[in-house]
């Protein structure tokens, strides 16, 4: 019987796949409550709209056949106007494809921040709960001469996921006043698996391992209702080096915004788009922003560009 171990295909691809496991994004404070279940939205912090919806569209390393896909859809509702325990709920779907592997899952989320008055600040512990399934297509896998498929089956697997976050933020005083800092750490996904496809050909195992994230920012608001938020995404997994993207983004007294920045795997990020609403008087903010990710890493093979597109509009409830 052959065997043959998904992870090894997946390092060819890319000297950090174990982070690669579960989905990377460009513009990652617009999705901030999928890296942490316990975060509050970014629209929140920054516009003071507490109730969300978003999608998003990502494909990345351009230059690579089968390089990674991925497409969300996500809502969430933060119920500000309590003290003491105040709740949040939301959700996403989110699918994702790398080559002949996938996988799509669907997930609610529950969070509750303890606060006096959570415009001011809280600290938060959230957890989202959903169900996955994982794909492998063996026909699109070969590894000796061309054309030698080892498992001629399209394999799929359903399976629990949990994941659990913390996360703080604050509202400054002093020379800072007025701004907002928030840190959080999370573990996206509780249930490491090794999953198992197999026919009478052959089979695959597949194994994912729990990823630990950590975010830290700041909201630095001027007089003309502009801002500057400096922020960093910490990544770590077992088997993996530990990457950071550091990221400045600039929101313009004008319904514009912009943000660049690097990551330690060798990319530069690029972002820009528009808050329409935002100095309309409108009580809604509808969003579209564009990423670009660059890849100067002189390890593998030239993987390209990556491009995200992200909509979202942000209620005041």
């Amino acid at each position: 019987m052959n065997k043959l171990s998904v992870l090894p295909v997946f390092l060819l691809l890319s000297f950090s796949l174990s982070a690669q496991q579960l989905s990377l994004f460009t513009q990652y404070r617009e999705h901030l409550t999928l890296i942490n279940p316990a975060a509050v939205e970014s629209d929140y912090l920054a516009f003071g709209q507490n109730l969300v919806f978003g999608g998003s569209f990502r494909a990345q390393w351009t230059a690579i056949e089968g390089g990674p896909s991925t497409q969300v859809l996500r809502g969430s509702y933060f119920m500000d106007d309590y003290s003491g325990v105040t709740m949040q709920f939301g959700g996403h779907i989110i699918n994702d494809q790398t080559g002949p592997t996938g996988f799509t899952g669907i997930y609610g989320r529950v969070a509750g921040v303890l606060s006096d008055d959570p415009e001011f600040g809280g600290f938060a512990l959230g957890l989202t709960a959903g169900a996955v399934q994982y794909r492998v297509d063996g026909r699109e896998i070969n590894v000796r001469d061309e054309g030698d498929v080892i498992v001629d089956e399209n394999f799929t697997q359903w399976y629990p996921d949990l994941g659990l976050g913390l996360y703080y933020y604050t509202m400054l005083g002093g020379n800072l006043d007025g701004d907002y800092f928030y840190a959080g750490v999370s573990v996206p996904q509780l249930i490491g698996l090794d999953l198992s496809f197999q026919n009478e050909n052959g089979d695959f195992s597949v194994k994912r391992v729990q990823h630990i994230f950590a975010n830290v920012g700041l909201y630095k608001f001027f007089d003309d209702v502009s801002f500057l938020e400096p922020s960093v995404w910490f990544r770590y997994a077992p088997g993996a080096p530990f990457s950071a993207d550091i990221n400045l983004r600039y929101q313009l007294p004008a319904p514009i915004w912009v943000g660049t920045g690097a990551s330690t795997d060798g990319n530069f990020h690029f972002e820009t788009g528009l808050a329409l609403g935002l100095y309309n008087d409108w009580s809604n903010i509808f969003k579209i922003g564009y990423g670009f990710d660059y890849s100067f890493s002189s390890f593998g093979p030239f993987v390209g560009s990556t491009h995200e597109i992200n909509l979202s509009i942000a209620f005041d409830r």
